[in-house]
């Protein structure tokens, strides 16, 4: 799988992104022409040395002074730019991530907000170009590594605030990207926060795999480390998605089954993706449960207390986060005839991001249905479905 990455070490702008996925290898012509037809700018790609790092460095030239813009403009200028769609999409949604984050920080509604920065018309040649420059990649994922944001204070529209700016901070909470903060000066910009919310999925170490490509994009400023943004292009083995989860675990004894049974669906309900309680033998030979809950990050706090308040456990072990693959899901039907009868039934369908069919699997309830209506065992019931389902929609897995 191609898989593109992202180390925003000294944090990220639209223009170190622009630079470094040119730097990368997306075509420079095609780059810059979307750019330049879409927003009166001239863009000049050069090259930079940060403190022995060579570097690519954009610089986006513009003739005239825009003024601040309102959200349905920037959304209009993006329409009338005569983007293919998937490069349109994507710069809508990155802007839609950044009219969120100024709204929720104004405590405006988007038709009455002004897009100051985030407005200009470097801002949309950078977002513009960074979207067209990822797609002409092609990557099957795009991942980003802990976020260096930077230190101290930043000049805003509304005075001195620290760093992270409040939009900044704003997409960072919504987007769940890891951060952490070094250094004396702003290096991670509104723009680059969209631009890594709107297309990459955290992870907080570098999948194994075969480096490709990499690329260096410069930063304005000079600091004392190398001002650059750091992307890789790496074969890193199958055509499967990633996600990120965590892991929640603690010991309980002296809990009944039924509270154990009535905290499973509690669990679930709350948002944990996977409970599994596990019998063990715990210290002086008492027997008890060892809980595990897989979640994400934006759960983890409650489900802990949910397990604590529910069990009495006064300690959940939170199992850093992993960078996982998963496969794709999704549901079909298909038909059977059964006794003179045509009944259906719902089948989950696991596969790869380039369509390959990993798994299929009828879907209990229906399958129950049918089996009580036909009055067959279930077992034979869930076989037919498989059978058919691997029939119409793929390839019938080898017989062991």
């Amino acid at each position: 799988m191609k898989t593109l990455i992202l180390e925003p070490f000294s944090g990220a702008a639209g223009d170190m992104i622009l630079g470094a996925l040119i730097g990368l290898g997306a075509d420079r012509e095609k780059v810059c022409q979307a750019i330049e037809s879409a927003v009166d700018v001239a863009v000049i790609v050069g090259r930079s040395d940060k403190q022995g790092i060579a570097a690519v460095d954009v610089h986006i030239e513009v003739p005239h002074e825009t003024h601040s813009r309102h959200y349905d403009d920037l959304v209009s200028v993006i329409k009338k730019a005569g983007l293919p769609n998937d490069i349109e999409n994507s710069a809508l949604g990155v802007f839609a991530i950044m009219a969120a984050a100024e709204s929720a920080v104004h405590g405006q509604p988007l038709e009455s907000l002004h897009f100051h920065e985030v407005g200009q018309n470097d801002a949309l040649a950078d977002v513009i170009g960074a979207c067209t420059a990822i797609h002409d990649i092609g990557a099957d994922a795009i991942l980003c590594m802990p976020i260096n944001v930077g230190g101290g204070k930043v000049k805003a529209a509304h005075g001195l605030m620290p760093v992270p700016a409040p939009a900044t901070l704003e997409i960072l909470r919504k987007s769940e990207l890891p951060f952490y903060g070094t250094g004396n000066r702003e290096l991670l910009t509104p723009t680059g926060a969209a631009l890594l919310a709107w297309f990459a999925k955290p992870i907080d170490h570098l999948p194994g795999g075969r480096v490709l490509a990499t690329g260096y994009g410069a930063g304005d400023a000079d600091t004392a480390s190398p001002n650059v943004l750091r992307t890789l292009l790496m074969d890193t083995g199958p055509h499967l998605s990633t996600d990120s989860v965590e892991v929640l675990e603690t010991n309980v004894d002296d809990v009944t089954g039924e509270v154990l049974g009535n905290l499973f669906d509690r669990l679930l309900g709350l948002g944990a993706r996977d409970v599994a309680m596990i019998p063990a033998v715990m210290k002086k030979g008492r027997s008890g449960h060892i809980i595990k809950v897989i979640t994400s990050r934006e759960h983890t706090a409650r489900l802990a207390k949910e397990i604590m308040r529910e069990t009495g456990s006064l300690g959940i072990r939170v199992l850093p986060t992993r960078h996982r693959y998963t496969a794709d899901r999704r549901m079909d039907q298909v038909t059977i005839s059964l006794k003179g009868k045509t009944v259906a039934a719902a089948v989950k369908i696991a596969q790869d991001q380039s369509g390959v069919i990993l798994h299929i699997s009828a879907e209990y309830e229906d399958c129950r249905r049918i089996a009580e209506e036909t009055s067959m065992p279930l077992r034979q019931i869930i076989r037919r479905v498989e059978e058919e389902a691997w029939q119409q929609f793929g390839k019938s897995p080898q017989k062991g």
